[in-house]
């Protein structure tokens, strides 16, 4: 009972339901989680630990950068609850999978320091920095 408590609470917020979307593909850094979200990192850090404590996302540490990815082996719980992600967020999915496709263009170390000088990495409207 406390894994769907959990899971339920993780899935309660729409910036969540977003970075789980985005790793629906594929991993991903930290710093493209955050390009996405348009959040600050420590903001997004938050965020991805309480999807990894629920265990609906793994992690993995490479020099600086720290990657998120769906687990390898999930329970029942956590595979109904992606599952159900995927079933009932697909309009969601299309439009995070749309933004993605703006940032994996870019490395992580350029990507991190565009999002240091404040750029725009995703570009939502035709002006951007």
């Amino acid at each position: 009972m406390d894994d769907l408590v959990q899971i339920s609470a993780a899935l309660s917020d729409a910036t969540r339901v977003r970075l789980l979307a985005a790793c629906l593909d594929g991993e991903r850094c930290v710093c493209q989680l955050v390009a996405l979200a348009g959040l600050s990192n420590a903001a997004v850090s938050k965020h991805l630990s309480l999807l990894r404590d629920a265990g609906l996302l793994e992690s993995r540490k490479e020099g600086r950068w720290v990657y998120y990815r769906l687990p390898a082996e999930p329970g029942p719980v956590v595979r109904d609850a992606i599952e159900w992600v995927r079933r009932h967020a697909k309009g969601e999915i299309e439009r995070v999978r749309k933004l993605m496709n703006q940032v994996l263009v870019l490395e992580p170390a350029e990507l991190s320091r565009m999002l240091r000088a404040g750029c725009c990495v995703i570009v939502v409207k035709k002006e951007c920095c």
